[in-house]
């Protein structure tokens, strides 16, 4: 077993592609190996918080003796922030074939308010 040669390291953590709507930002990131249930989204203001735990579902069998372990496992998470805050009631989050998709609504923006002078 050779190591592979790359021309430029390979991400470890959640890579994702965030792109500008008129209501606000999908967001799609890729989560190889982990469940639905294992995945936790947190929302605070204008702040993203992408986790979750990836597990191996090979085991070793009496005997047996791993030569190469590539899969990864473990706990991942990437945060990043947004330049508007964020409506997290409606928003939207959905994971099918390792892709999570994010629809992150604009929180609307509070109109003004007249003092009255005294």
């Amino acid at each position: 077993f050779r190591p592979v040669r790359v021309a430029a390291p390979a991400t470890t953590g959640i890579r994702m592609d965030v792109t500008e709507q008129d209501n606000g930002y999908v967001v799609h990131a890729e989560i190889p190996g982990a469940k639905r249930e294992d995945i936790q989204v947190t929302i605070e203001g204008n702040q993203v918080t992408i986790g979750a735990e990836v597990k191996n579902g090979f085991a070793a069998k009496d005997g047996d003796q791993a030569l190469r372990r590539e899969r990864r496992y473990g706990s991942v998470y990437r945060s990043f922030t947004l330049p508007v805050e964020l409506d997290e009631a409606a928003s939207t989050a959905r994971f099918e074939n390792g892709v999570l998709e994010l629809t992150l609504a604009r929180k609307a923006a509070v109109a003004g308010r007249k003092l009255t002078i005294r």
